[in-house]
């Protein structure tokens, strides 16, 4: 859960990185279009990585409390 959000942080700085190469490519006179959509795109698919490590861990913690609750009531004598 945390590989996915550290994943996507890292992947949107690569794609930060790309776009900016791109953005340098164009002013010395190249062709740096792909390389802007390019960064743009891994950016995306980072955010959508991360948010999705972090949906992975609220379920998770989720999942944690309500075992926790379950488990909670095997310790009370039945009535």
């Amino acid at each position: 859960m945390e590989d996915d959000r550290t994943e996507g942080k890292l992947k949107q700085g690569e794609g930060e990185v790309q776009e900016k190469w791109g953005d340098v490519k164009e002013k010395v006179g190249g062709d740096g279009d792909a390389d802007q959509a390019e960064g743009k795109a891994k950016q995306g698919e980072g955010e959508v990585q991360e948010k999705w490590g972090e949906a992975k861990d609220k379920a998770g913690n989720l999942w944690e409390k309500g075992k926790d609750a379950v488990d909670g009531d095997d310790d009370k004598p039945n009535r």
